[in-house]
């Protein structure tokens, strides 16, 4: 039974009055039908779980009206003994992309408001991917003539979930929250982490690296201790996101798809590791490419990261939308895709070329998971800066190493702060918690330490009445 972070969420949804209805969006196999259920099952005296895929019958009670109690009446002759019983009821429709009259229906049930729905689904198809086509003929699908993907804005609450960050599987691991603690603590004080703990987080964040997030290979992993089985799940993992692309994406786009998420690996493997179409084929241009990347983008399966012509705050505003880099969002993903002898070098430190792509994943996967976008900085004439982040309310350089490295960028970019408007940096790789001068070096397992969370500004009273008293005192002076 994992522990995830995402239940504390869902608590504060269900508890804030007249709330919408939610819909759990994510990565396949991230774990959002568990959650859901196991939630629902906590909270509520009665669930029914509607599965658009495995139970496609179901789809038949939202073809029509959309009205509630019409809803119901379908739903009672398919689900025997059916007992709807408002504010104790909770509805989970899963796969929801594979149902679009679903998705309308939750205006509906929010005005409606006796019961709740928690829906899931794939970003594949969700974000409104394809909608021209759906607009020139309605979709079938085993005899059912389904409807336009109507998304019910400002009547449901969205959430995207993610595979486990490294937290939660120190969480599954058994490692206590005094651990976590002291390492905040560590961090905080800028001391060295003792020895012994130090060499085994280490030790479970190879692990993780070599096992990635998704909770079928972490749950492989603790029950069988066998990488050569976490192999074989998530080799299965990676086969149903290729069947996905064949399902959901237009005829004419699939090659195109498949072209860019299999370069991913050679795209990672070069020194400067900019996404370049002709990897892809040779004469690939972007224009044939940019729809698949936005494609598998919202899927879940990659995320990009942005060059930036400046460094300093904003960092968005700064950002160069044609170049970039492709990251995978599970670190274990990319590690099945490169294949051979990857996760026991891993496990022994022993990475070669491979090693700056696997950790500057882990890094991506990081910010991503914490909420923050990504973006670096690179110059024609060589400089890079790995990462960018606005921590602190400063615009901060991440560099990271699977090892321990020089930094010359970043020694750079320190030292002509007028010019790049750095005045900290941080370093992560294989090292202690320590400090010179300006640049603050972290072991790679502190990287979920990163505190992201937007600054809270309280801004003081305006005392208003005494502004306006002021002006009708200056005009009606003589």
């Amino acid at each position: 039974m994992l522990r995830r972070k995402i239940e504390d969420y869902l608590i504060k949804w269900k508890d804030t009055p007249d709330h919408n209805p939610l819909v759990i969006m994510g990565l396949r196999q991230c774990g959002k039908t568990f959650i859901a259920r196991k939630f629902a099952e906590e909270n509520y005296k009665y669930v029914y779980y509607l599965n658009f895929i495995k139970q496609p019958k179901r789809i038949a009670a939202f073809l029509g009206s959309k009205e509630v109690d019409n809803i119901l009446m379908e739903l009672s002759t398919q689900i025997h003994g059916a007992n709807f019983v408002p504010g104790e009821t909770c509805f989970i429709f899963d796969e929801i992309q594979d149902c679009p009259d679903a998705r309308t229906s939750l205006k509906f049930f929010k005005e409606d408001g006796r019961f709740d729905v928690i829906s899931t689904g794939s970003l594949l198809g969700v974000l409104g991917y394809g909608e021209e086509k759906k607009k020139e003929k309605h979709i079938q699908q085993d005899g059912l003539k389904l409807g336009k993907n109507s998304v019910p804005v400002g009547y449901e609450d969205i959430v995207e979930m993610y595979p486990l960050d490294f937290e939660e599987f120190l969480w599954a691991n058994g490692l206590s929250e005094q651990v976590i603690d002291y390492l905040k603590d560590c961090l905080k004080k800028e001391s060295p982490v003792s020895l012994g703990i130090h060499v085994a987080l280490k030790d479970l964040l190879n692990r993780y690296v070599a096992v990635g997030g998704l909770p079928a290979a972490v749950n492989k992993l603790l029950e069988t201790k066998n990488l050569s089985k976490v192999n074989a799940v998530l080799r299965k993992i990676l086969k149903e996101y290729k069947d996905d692309m064949v399902k959901y994406a237009r005829d004419d786009d699939k090659p195109y798809i498949r072209g860019c998420f299999d370069s991913i690996t050679k795209q990672l493997a070069k020194d400067y590791k900019k996404f370049q179409y002709n990897l892809i084929k040779k004469d690939g241009r972007a224009e044939e490419y940019v729809g698949s990347l936005q494609w598998l983008e919202d899927a879940g399966m990659i995320r990009r990261c942005y060059n930036t012509s400046a460094t300093g705050l904003p960092i968005e505003g700064n950002a160069i939308e044609s170049v970039f880099k492709v990251y995978m969002t599970d670190i274990g993903l990319l590690v099945t895709m490169l294949g051979g002898s990857t996760r026991s070098d891993i496990l022994q430190g022993n990475l070669g070329g491979f090693k700056g792509a696997i950790y500057e994943n882990l890094m991506a996967d990081t910010l991503h998971k914490k909420g923050h976008s990504l973006y670096y900085y690179r110059k024609e004439s060589g400089m890079e800066l790995d990462f960018l982040i606005s921590y602190k309310g400063e615009c901060v350089p991440v560099e990271v190493k699977a090892k321990t490295a020089k930094a010359k960028s970043l020694s750079t970019a320190l030292k002509h702060p007028d010019n790049y408007h750095i005045f900290h940096a941080i370093k992560f790789g294989d090292y202690n918690v320590g400090r010179e001068g300006q640049l603050l070096t972290l072991p790679n397992y502190m990287q979920f330490l990163l505190d992201l969370e937007p600054e809270q500004i309280i801004l003081e009273p305006i005392d208003v009445d005494a502004v306006n008293a002021l002006a009708k005192e200056i005009l009606n002076k003589p």
